[in-house]
């Protein structure tokens, strides 16, 4: 159900990436008067005064009631929902910077998936310590859905997790609309660790497009990819159905499958054998998969959980390890059953 579109609402958005602007726009176009947090003046300037966000989401119009601002304090006056898109390695500054300007009563949701790079913890964990907030206050927002798609009004379908049902029914109220459906959920790590990892598979997608593999090969890999996810998701106390739902296989899907993925194309630009800090420039934006490759490697190590994909994505990322040899390695791996490993 939408809100009522008479009452005044505000909404927060921190920060102005392409998926920001996005939850921002269905925001917008459910009655808030959404207010952007960047870094960057000429962005603020430009989301409020041109109506673009050309780095991020290039040609598409933003309406009027979304504005943007370098203050902090300004983005979060009077905002009944504070949304955090913020990249996964700096969300601990901006929930920092953010804490002494949040209105008491405000619904705190993120989008972000990813886990912090040092500590390895999930952004829902970082939100709760920055922000003096209990995690069952705190929702995430995950599912398949390309930002190019969303602010094009394409018909998008999403989940929203937390612990308390009224808190998830709360942001389920704010963002669901006749293009932008939403559902709610309790599993807030199966959320998050689910969006996270897919992004691993999606790099590794990406790698064989490009090696032209062929689809018995990518097939095989977002299966096997979505056993690693789950197996680690339910040692980290998650849900085992969440990853068979919307931020499980469905956000694997989209994201593996998709050039609208940064992950893919960063994925694809590895396989000519382009060095990944190259790749990482072209890009030109957060590819999330890069740093949860590394950090999944720990965990795994931590939970003691097998995940030879990941373990040979790790090596071709940080060890350069050549990819026809993880490959040899995935193929040569012992026999087993599949429903034990």
């Amino acid at each position: 159900m939408v809100a009522n579109p008479s009452a005044k609402k505000k909404a927060a958005v921190l920060v102005a990436g392409s998926w920001g602007t996005a939850l921002a726009y269905v925001l917008a176009c459910n009655h808030y008067e959404v207010s952007m947090w960047t870094r960057t003046e000429a962005q603020a300037k430009e989301i409020s005064t041109q109506h673009h966000n050309e780095k991020y989401l290039p040609n598409r119009v933003l309406p009027p009631n979304i504005t943007a601002t370098t203050d902090m304090k300004q983005a979060l006056q009077g905002a009944q929902l504070t949304l955090f898109v913020a990249p996964s390695s700096a969300m601990r500054m901006v929930a920092k910077a953010a804490a002494p300007c949040i209105e008491q009563e405000s619904i705190i949701v993120h989008a972000t998936k990813g886990f912090e790079p040092e500590s390895l913890k999930r952004m829902s964990v970082i939100l709760a310590e920055e922000l003096g907030r209990a995690q069952a206050d705190i929702a995430v927002i995950s599912g398949p859905s390309h930002a190019e798609e969303v602010i094009l009004k394409l018909p998008t379908t999403v989940v929203v997790a937390a612990e308390k049902v009224e808190v998830a029914e709360k942001a389920q109220e704010a963002f669901m609309n006749s293009s932008f459906r939403v559902y709610t959920n309790s599993d807030v790590v199966g959320i998050e660790v689910a969006g996270a990892l897919k992004n691993i598979i999606a790099l590794a997608a990406g790698l064989i497009n490009g090696l032209q593999l062929g689809d018995n090969a990518k097939a095989a890999l977002l299966t096997r990819g979505l056993a690693e996810i789950s197996r680690l998701g339910v040692a980290m106390g998650a849900n085992p159905l969440t990853f068979i739902g919307l931020a499980g296989v469905g956000d694997l899907v989209v994201t593996a499958t998709s050039q609208h993925s940064r992950n893919w194309r960063a994925g694809y630009m590895l396989a000519d054998g382009t060095p990944l800090q190259v790749v990482l420039e072209r890009m030109g934006m957060v590819v999330e998969g890069v740093k949860t490759t590394r950090a999944a490697y720990y965990l795994a190590q931590e939970y003691g959980i097998e995940m030879p994909i990941t373990e040979q994505l790790y090596e071709v990322l940080f060890n350069d390890q050549p990819i026809d040899r993880s490959i040899e390695a995935l193929m040569g791996r012992m026999k087993t059953n599949e429903m034990n490993s």
